[in-house]
């Protein structure tokens, strides 16, 4: 069992003069869900190398078992050190791909054409794709093989507007990514704020907001096994 998992490269966050990234919740998580399960690991961002870390993910406020293991883990740490670059990454290779969130994947991988080709090929190939919080505004570009948008039609979830709203930043982001998922025809889903919530339809997972980031993981597996 092969898994793609794929950051951000992407740091600033808008015109604020602050510092965005991944969230690390978001990657540690799914990331010892997926190596607890005997699965192979492969870490890829657009530029390689170390992906930018959300400084606020970093506050003693948002830190869990998972955050707690991946700091004693030099090993995990060593590896997120050195993605490999998204573009020379092969679709074909891995069984399933996972996106975790942050605010910088609605700047770079929601606009990567490597992301947006990835994502359509694992779909075309009866593939598994799931994204969780901000990571759903990946889906904002691929299609089908008949022109419509992945998501048109499917039950899906992500960050909410309201979730946006309390962090301040829905002046701030490039899109809103409950706003989009709806514009291209998905069927929004949504529990309450920072509630875990994940939706699972067809080769399609995404997850609400950081609480989902584990349960996407364990959906993402169910679907493979």
């Amino acid at each position: 069992m092969k898994i793609l998992m794929v950051l951000t490269s992407h740091d600033k966050l808008g015109a604020t003069g602050e510092k965005t990234g991944f969230w690390l919740e978001e990657f540690a998580s799914p990331y010892y869900v997926f190596k607890d399960a005997g699965a192979e690991v492969t870490l890829a961002s657009p530029l390689g190398g170390q992906p930018p870390l959300d400084p606020k993910s970093d506050a003693p406020d948002f830190q869990t078992e998972a955050t707690h293991r991946f700091k004693a883990d030099g090993a995990a740490q060593k590896v997120l050190s050195s993605t490999l670059k998204l573009a020379e990454v092969s679709a074909a290779d891995f069984d399933a791909v996972f996106y975790p969130g942050g605010h910088g994947p609605l700047w770079d991988l929601a606009e990567d054409p490597s992301s947006i080709a990835l994502i359509e090929a694992k779909l075309a190939a009866g593939k598994p794709v799931a994204a969780v919080c901000h990571a759903p505004g990946v889906l904002r570009h691929p299609k089908t093989s008949d022109g419509t948008s992945v998501v048109q039609g499917k039950t899906v979830t992500g960050f909410t507007n309201s979730e946006e709203e309390a962090v301040g930043l829905t002046k701030v982001v490039p899109f809103l990514v409950e706003d989009m998922l709806k514009q291209n025809g998905g069927k929004y889903s949504k529990q309450g704020d920072w509630e875990p919530h994940v939706v699972s339809d067809g080769l399609l997972i995404t997850g609400q907001n950081p609480a989902s980031s584990e349960p996407a993981a364990k959906a993402l597996l169910e679907k493979l096994s």
